[in-house]
């Protein structure tokens, strides 16, 4: 259709992806005077994100516009967006894999409900097995985007982390595969008298090698998908994990293996 990544005539839409990437939140701005000395690079389309959903859209893309040019710009300098950053306990995705997965290249591992690393390695083998991997620009961080209608045309602003350079990219159609949350910092509540907790206080989004919980008593705040995954994993080797939560959740328990499927 007109305005799309393969059509001729783009109206600056703009694509959201469900996948994670380092992007705040987007917002439009009109054109402004760029710097003399920065460099600029013309594409016909630019996605931004190299998670679940940049990797399948630069599929789509390649597969039914083989004549369009493009590139994927993501922050980090690993692709995988949720599945390459999160690294706490239990991580595992909360919908199973035969309709998450991408339809071209079908989720075969028996464990329908998978766990992270198994996703992250059927990204990278994807992005692999269909050259996307040579599209992928890393830690290419975009810092702006502006529609100008008279060119029809997106500029991009990019920061380059490998050098600091601040890079201009145009483009017909911007592919946002860019996720829905701040990868920079996740949300933090402000919990007055945090400052006199003796403990260490742990943002799953954060979660890193060194955070020792064994023999400890652990407290969980939240019921949601991460606290449901994390609990389970910590109470292994902790002393007493308890989970709490503002509103109850109901689970259900349910083989990790679909019977059918197999």
């Amino acid at each position: 259709p007109d305005g799309g990544p393969c059509g001729g005539g783009p109206r600056g839409d703009v694509e959201r992806g469900h996948a994670a990437h380092a992007l705040k939140p987007y917002r439009a701005r009109r054109s402004t005077t760029l710097a003399p000395t920065m460099t600029q690079e013309h594409l016909d389309v630019l996605i931004v994100g190299a998670g679940i959903s940049g990797i399948g859209a630069a599929y789509h893309l390649q597969t039914l516009c083989p004549g369009k040019t493009f590139a994927i710009l993501e922050g980090r300098e690993a692709l995988g967006g949720t599945w390459d950053l999160f690294r706490y306990p239990g991580i595992r995705s909360d919908s199973d894999m035969y309709t998450l997965g991408y339809s071209f290249r079908p989720w075969t591992n028996p464990k329908a409900i998978a766990d992270g690393p198994s996703i992250l390695a059927y990204l990278r083998d994807t992005a692999e097995a269909y050259g996307i991997d040579r599209k992928i620009r890393y830690g290419h961080k975009v810092e702006r985007a502006s529609w100008s209608t008279e060119a029809a045309r997106w500029t991009v602003e990019v920061r380059d982390a490998s050098t600091g350079e601040l890079r201009r990219f145009t483009c017909s159609f911007l592919f946002m595969c860019a996720g829905y949350y701040d990868y920079d910092e996740g949300h933090s509540p402000e919990f007055p008298g945090r400052e006199r907790f003796q403990g260490r206080v742990v943002h799953p989004q954060h979660w890193t090698p060194d955070v020792e919980y064994e023999g400890k008593r652990v407290v969980v705040i939240g019921s949601g998908a991460t606290a449901v995954t994390l609990v389970p994993e910590l109470s292994k080797r902790a002393a007493h994990v308890t989970m709490l939560q503002r509103s109850p959740s109901y689970v259900v328990t349910i083989p990790e293996r679909d019977r059918v499927a197999n």
